[in-house]
């Protein structure tokens, strides 16, 4: 089981992005599986009810109902454990650190960390058929 110092080095890497891939339609659901990719900004381990957070505090219903229907994140790993660099990796699936970006993060008004000419787990999806969409 995962301790609370990894959890939240693993969940502070995350964004107010959402990928979600779905399947395309052109083929049978059998044939490929859905994926999802969901980041989370600030999310630390007493931060869902099913983890502990106080009900008082914040609800969680949506992540309660995949505990309990037997899916829970209890172990993950990340490039770094701050937000620019982890999304590029994750996006990208090259380490974050051989890029321009050799410490810190993006700010607001940076320019763009991935090539336009570089694949990206989305383009990557397309070429097989999948739908993507970045959401947040």
């Amino acid at each position: 089981m995962m301790n609370r110092r990894n959890f939240l080095k693993c969940a502070g890497m995350a964004a107010t992005v959402g990928i979600s891939m779905l399947r395309g339609a052109e083929r049978p659901a059998v044939s490929r599986p859905n994926i999802v990719v969901v980041l989370a900004d600030d999310l630390g381990w007493g931060s869902i009810n099913c983890y502990g957070a106080p009900k008082r505090l914040v609800r969680t219903p949506n992540c309660d109902r995949l505990a309990a229907e037997g899916i829970r994140f209890t172990d993950a790993n990340t490039a770094s454990s701050v937000c620019s660099p982890t999304r590029y990796a994750l996006v990208t699936g090259r380490y974050c650190w051989r890029t321009s970006l050799q410490h810190e993060v993006l700010g607001t008004m940076s320019p763009l960390l991935i090539e336009t000419s570089r694949p990206t787990i989305a383009s990557l999806l397309k070429k097989h058929g999948y739908r993507t969409a970045a959401i947040g």
